[in-house]
C-alpha cells in the first residue's frame, strides 16, 4: 500500500504542478482563463494577482508532498508521512471548498480531489496491514 500511496502522492503532485503553471504562468492566455471560466481577456487581467497567489499555494503543496515521498522513500518516515498526509489532505480540502462554492466546480473538485483522496486511503490502509 505504501508504494500506490507514493504513486498517487507523486500523481497529485504533478498535477499541482501543472495547475500552478496555468495559474502562475499562462493566466492570461484564452486557453487557460476559459479554462477557469473567465468570459474576457479584462477579467483574466483583473483576476491575474489573485491566480498568481493562488497558483503557488499549488506548488508548495506538491513540493512538500514530493520531498515527504522522498523522504519516505530514504527511510524517513515519520517526517515523510507527515508532509504526505498533511499536503494531501489541504488538496483534498481544497477540492471540497471549491465545490461548495457552486456545483458547477464539480468536475474540477473531483481533478483536483481525487489523488490526494487516493493517498490518504491507501496511506490508512497501510498503517493498518
Amino acid at each position: 500500500m505504501t508504494y500506490a500511496a507514493m504513486a498517487f502522492a507523486i500523481l497529485a503532485a504533478i498535477l499541482h504542478v501543472y495547475i500552478w503553471t496555468m495559474e502562475s504562468l499562462t493566466w492570461k492566455q484564452p486557453n487557460t482563463w476559459k479554462r477557469f471560466g473567465l468570459e474576457s481577456q479584462e477579467e483574466a487581467e483583473i483576476t491575474s494577482p489573485m491566480a498568481y497567489n493562488q497558483g503557488f499555494y499549488n506548488l508548495f503543496l506538491a513540493v512538500g508532498v514530493i520531498v515527504g515521498a522522498v523522504l519516505i522513500l530514504t527511510d524517513k518516515e515519520t517526517v515523510g508521512w507527515s508532509l504526505v498526509v498533511f499536503g494531501c489532505a489541504t488538496m483534498l480540502l481544497a477540492a471540497v471548498v471549491l465545490v461548495s462554492t457552486g456545483w458547477k466546480y464539480l468536475q474540477a473538485a473531483i481533478t483536483q480531489g481525487i489523488l490526494p483522496f487516493f493517498v490518504l486511503l491507501f496511506a490508512a490502509l497501510s498503517t493498518i496491514s
